[in-house]
């Protein structure tokens, strides 16, 4: 737990009072107990916590703050939004299932007085100034609408390439706050965000970050199921900084992008078969036939290894089982980080049986390195690159002068 009585707690604390004292001029106390109060009732008109309350009341489908354009998501699943004369009403839920917790959140103008907020409803005065990701898939969309200043905090700085926000930790403006589990929680007081981006469904941690009293607020992109869902979350940034029509825009034409390459695959004579991942520790993991990674094989023109197997997320196998499924298979798609260049040479030193496989001895894998590569900070918002890197693989005559960004085949 926290420790209320250390310094940053009390600081942080003291910084949230009214002073105590005044001069002993009447008409400057007044005022003060009059400030007082009104802080007092809207305080108590607004909801402690973020999750699922009563249904909001109806709300106006009017829009009297600053906001450029309206956000609809197409894609995602996990974020929906209605507008209110005087907010936005974001509702948040696990977009694989639908069901669950819903965490709702009322988006108000910075230095607004909302007449009325939903029961329920967690205030969030936009644009937010500071926030902590707690992913890299939520720090790709601060980078991708050029918006990296308001990231005061992250988890890691690994495979971390941006120049903006290396220098700004160099800088000491964005500070590491520790793994999830493992939060520096004092330094997280110290940095005092707006609001804090978590995943509710990864490891998480949180509980000890709600004493805070910073909001805690999902970005679930990662539990969407396809490449633009996932994509589409920079709309949902894109809300809490105040940039909608930038967000909007910028999607827009990613998938647009996305869209005619999927048109390009539609119609391709044949659909080469494609696996994924490797051995670790005795077990081979992979993904389901309902994951974002068999979408973008599918949309890229390929049949994925394990298209008829219902999981959405990971799904752990032995070796025996992936050969007898993908020993005959085009290609071999691996995503790993390894200290070096990678070759067949490396791959068959890790495990002789690799050699073994159809797509390793006609030379067919589609590799990406980590270490090489800006693959987790960028691939969320660029989906069409990603898209067109495996239709680059696999059907080359489409994108005869395209130049893979991610993926490519390995020499």
């Amino acid at each position: 737990m926290i420790n209320k009585e250390s310094p940053i707690f009390v600081h942080l604390k003291k910084r949230k009072r009214l002073k105590r004292h005044t001069d002993n001029n009447p008409m400057r106390k007044l005022l003060l107990s009059a400030a007082l109060l009104a802080a007092l009732f809207m305080s108590g008109c607004r909801p402690s916590g973020n999750r699922a309350g009563a249904e909001p009341s109806a709300v106006a489908d009017e829009l009297a703050d600053t906001s450029a354009a309206r956000v609809r998501p197409q894609y995602a699943q996990g974020f929906a939004v209605r507008y209110a004369t005087d907010m936005r009403l974001v509702d948040i839920r696990d977009p694989q299932s639908g069901e669950g917790e819903t965490y709702r959140f009322a988006l108000v103008p910075r230095g607004g007085k909302p007449k009325h907020v939903p029961e329920g409803y967690t205030v969030i005065e936009t644009p937010v100034r500071s926030v902590i990701c707690m992913t890299t898939l939520q720090l790709s969309n601060f980078i991708k609408l050029g918006e990296t200043e308001h990231v005061s905090g992250i988890t890691s700085t690994r495979h971390l390439f941006n120049p903006h926000m290396r220098r700004q930790i160099e800088a000491g403006k964005t500070r590491r706050i520790g793994i999830e589990g493992n939060f520096n929680n004092e330094m997280v007081m110290a940095l005092n965000p707006d609001l804090i981006l978590i995943s509710p469904y990864k490891r998480g941690g949180y509980d000890v970050l709600r004493d805070v009293n910073i909001p805690l607020v999902p970005h679930l992109g990662y539990k969407e199921m396809t490449p633009l869902a996932q994509a589409e979350w920079i709309k949902f940034v894109g809300l809490l900084l105040g940039e909608e029509e930038k967000a909007n825009s910028m999607f827009a034409q990613i998938a647009r992008r996305y869209n005619e390459l999927k048109e390009l695959t539609a119609h391709v004579a044949v659909r080469p078969v494609v696996f994924s991942g490797e051995l670790h520790g005795g077990n081979w993991y992979a993904v389901g036939g309902r994951s974002f990674l068999a979408q973008l094989f599918r949309d890229a023109g390929a049949d994925y290894f394990l298209k008829d197997n219902e999981a959405s997320g990971g799904v752990t196998l032995d070796f025996e089982t992936v050969y007898s499924q993908a020993n005959k298979a085009d290609y071999w798609r691996i995503l790993n980080s390894y200290d070096g260049p990678y070759s067949y040479d490396a791959l068959k030193a890790a495990d002789e049986r690799y050699a073994d496989f159809k797509a390793f001895k006609e030379r067919r894998i589609v590799y990406c390195n980590l270490r090489e590569t800006p693959y987790y900070e960028e691939m969320p918002t660029a989906p069409e690159r990603l898209l067109a890197d495996f239709v680059k693989a696999f059907h080359p005559e489409l994108l005869p002068d395209y130049q893979p960004v991610f993926y490519k085949l390995l020499k």
